[in-house]
């Protein structure tokens, strides 16, 4: 694999228009809009793009078969080189070939681990991961039906500030999706449920564009299960609704609490995909 220039990353935009998946993060990473990293098959005419979110999250399209190409691919999945420094979530197309080229790579590298020798514990830190990624569409009568039998949590619901986009930690937060609190303020939104002096859950746009929003979600440990994620992400989803922006939603099926709570907020599962946990 050959790494894009930033000022080419254009060159993925129009073989990205016909990816029917959620590729929201994809795009922000060729829009300049947040860091990353594109790698092709070739440099002037490329067919084949792999883009890596600074978050990490990649997504691979394109046309599948260029050897050079593949050759590469497998040399990062298997981080043959020690260049990746953390793990990484991969989905592919699935219009295109390569989910038969992503589960051999799985299947040589995870073979060669078991007869390497090495201990079971370091053979499973290392070995790629099969899981699945789920797109959904939203309803908004189902979404309405469900919004007046939502539980109100103890708390104030407010639009998330610079000061929580900075103080918040968890797995998924504002700051591993964009540029710094002040690009979030003046292009993102979330909202905060501030509880017991606290932030509780916040939902907030982890992309945008000028007709969609795919929504985030973080509940702190401690606020799980008082219905804090279904309160937050009403007060978002309701946000997208009154800007005439479509709410987005995607997760792990293996992620059960986000794959139901889409579903209490009215969204639906439509598209299920092979999602690759690659491991340093």
């Amino acid at each position: 694999m050959l790494q894009l220039e930033s000022k080419d990353y254009f060159k993925g935009l129009p073989l990205l228009d016909h990816v029917n998946i959620n590729t929201m993060f994809a795009r922000a990473v060729l829009e300049h809009l947040v860091p990353g990293s594109v790698y092709v098959d070739a440099v002037h005419n490329p067919r084949a793009f792999y883009v890596v979110h600074s978050y990490g999250m990649s997504l691979l399209f394109g046309e599948a078969g260029n050897e050079a190409f593949t050759r590469g691919l497998h040399d990062y999945m298997t981080n043959q080189a020690g260049g990746r420094q953390s793990a990484e979530w991969l989905q592919s197309d699935p219009a295109a070939e390569w989910t038969p080229i992503l589960d051999s790579i799985l299947s040589i590298h995870n073979s060669s681990l078991i007869n390497s020798g090495i201990s079971s514990m370091e053979n499973h830190s290392r070995a790629i991961e099969r899981n699945t990624r789920v797109n959904f569409c939203f309803n908004r009568e189902a979404y309405m039906d469900a919004k007046a039998q939502l539980p109100r949590p103890d708390g104030i619901i407010m639009r998330t500030t610079k000061e929580q986009f900075l103080a918040q930690s968890g797995a998924v937060v504002p700051r591993f999706f964009w540029r710094d609190e002040e690009h979030f303020a003046a292009e993102g939104i979330g909202y905060t449920l501030v509880s017991d002096g606290e932030a509780a859950a916040t939902s907030f746009a982890s992309c945008r564009t000028a007709g969609q929003l795919e929504i985030g979600i973080e509940t702190a440990e401690n606020h799980r299960g008082k219905g804090c994620a279904l309160a937050v992400c009403s007060a978002l989803i309701d946000y997208c609704l009154e800007h005439n922006l479509e709410p987005v939603w995607a997760c792990r099926l293996e992620n059960q609490g986000s794959y139901y709570l889409a579903q209490k907020l009215g969204f639906r599962p439509t598209v299920t995909l092979p999602y690759y946990r690659l491991a340093v």
